[in-house]
């Protein structure tokens, strides 16, 4: 099973403010939907609360939501209670590829733990305010394999580029 990783991150890091997205991006959330469906995603308990409600949990996919505390209930989604028992969820369904989609602790524990095959970033082009980062890459572990741009647009404030990249090693 692929373990992959799948976030939007200005030039700065900023990946969230106040809980949500510092942008809005329709065809990122577009690139988004098509790349995770049919997969599990594995998301943390306060990145699965910022999803709005009328959204959760994301359809077509089986969703796994990392929480500490027992009692939580993500109606229409698994609770466990570590990222490596979702992880372990995925791999006994034979899921071919795994998705973490967020937030930031979350993907600062699978980087840290090198869990994580490939990259899907949508590296937006401006450096903006937020309170939530990306974990700094080492360059030296990850290979671009793909990269697309997007200028921006009526509907799009910013560019921004889907880049791929695959693990070193």
């Amino acid at each position: 099973m692929i373990v992959s990783a799948i976030a939007a991150v200005a030039e700065n890091g900023v990946i969230g403010r106040n809980g949500d997205l510092p942008w809005h991006l329709p065809d990122d959330l577009k690139y988004f939907q098509r790349i995770t469906k049919g997969h599990h995603v594995i998301t943390g308990r306060k990145n699965y609360e910022s999803i709005p409600p009328k959204y959760r949990p994301l359809k077509d996919r089986v969703n796994i939501v990392v929480s500490r505390n027992a009692a939580y209930e993500a109606p229409g989604a698994l609770v466990v209670d570590a990222l490596a028992a979702g992880l372990e969820i995925a791999q006994r369904a034979n899921e071919t590829e795994a998705f973490i989609i967020g937030g930031g602790q979350i993907y600062r524990e699978a980087l840290t733990m090198r869990l994580v095959d490939r990259l899907y970033l949508t590296i937006v082009h401006s450096a903006v305010e937020g309170d939530t980062h990306f974990p700094p890459l080492d360059p030296g572990e990850w290979r671009e394999v793909d990269r697309t741009r997007h200028e921006a647009d009526d509907r799009h404030a910013f560019a921004f580029s889907f880049v791929v990249m695959d693990r070193i090693g």
